[in-house]
């Protein structure tokens, strides 16, 4: 009996997708399956509330919400880090496609970041008297004056930089919701815990506990670039 091979275009809809989002270094299709899209979402989640954790970002929506109302703050919030990630998300997705025959290197190169965002969380980053100033006088608006504020204060910022590496590897509408979820999660919990408990996050705690998440996740992607497992 003649050799029968499958050709893809006349399987079922769902077996193509399964193949296609199943082979090696095929990129992730939003709707086509939904593990990756929720793999993608939850680990933006996390890798995001931890890098903002201790940033000057929760620092300002600390100082914000004692001027405006929290409602207010994280609708402003939300609407910053929406439009500053979707940016990132894109960077991302667009140097992860450019060079998706290269995934091993993006791997690599993914990892190095990562590793640079352990030293970058290890060092810390306050909020200069200029911008707590500016928090602490903004007009006009709640919700647009700390939407400006953070769109502004987001811009290279540890959290936009780790939002484009991840959309490096990951979806980008997953990485995209995720990375939002966790900033406003972030920032909320900075507001709760500086309003019913008077004080700061443990400092010294966020910043180790953060740089060794960071640089493992940064040890994973560069052990997987290498081919070690």
């Amino acid at each position: 009996m003649a050799d029968e091979t499958l050709d893809q275009s006349d399987a079922p809809s769902e077996l193509r997708v399964l193949v296609e989002t199943r082979s090696p270094g095929a990129r992730f299709v939003p709707g086509a399956e939904k593990e990756p899209l929720m793999y993608a979402f939850l680990l933006s989640t996390a890798v995001i509330f931890v890098a903002e954790l201790g940033d000057k970002s929760q620092l300002m929506a600390m100082t914000f919400a004692t001027r405006y109302r929290v409602r207010d703050v994280l609708i402003g919030i939300t609407a910053a880090t929406a439009l500053v990630h979707l940016a990132s998300v894109g960077i991302g997705y667009w140097v992860g496609d450019a060079f998706a025959d290269s995934q091993d290197t993006i791997a690599i190169v993914a990892g190095v970041a990562f590793l640079a965002f352990a030293a970058w969380t290890l060092r810390g980053d306050e909020l200069t008297e200029a911008e707590a100033n500016k928090a602490k006088s903004a007009t006009g608006a709640a919700i647009l004056a700390v939407g400006v504020a953070f769109f502004l204060a987001e811009l290279g910022d540890k959290t936009m930089l780790a939002t484009i590496t991840l959309a490096t590897q990951e979806g980008w509408l997953g990485t995209w919701i995720g990375s939002t979820v966790g900033m406003v999660a972030a920032d909320a919990l900075a507001i709760v815990v500086g309003a019913v408990l008077g004080k700061h996050l443990p400092e010294r705690v966020i910043k180790y506990g953060a740089a060794a998440l960071f640089a493992i996740f940064g040890l994973v992607l560069i052990a997987e670039g290498l081919g070690w497992f």
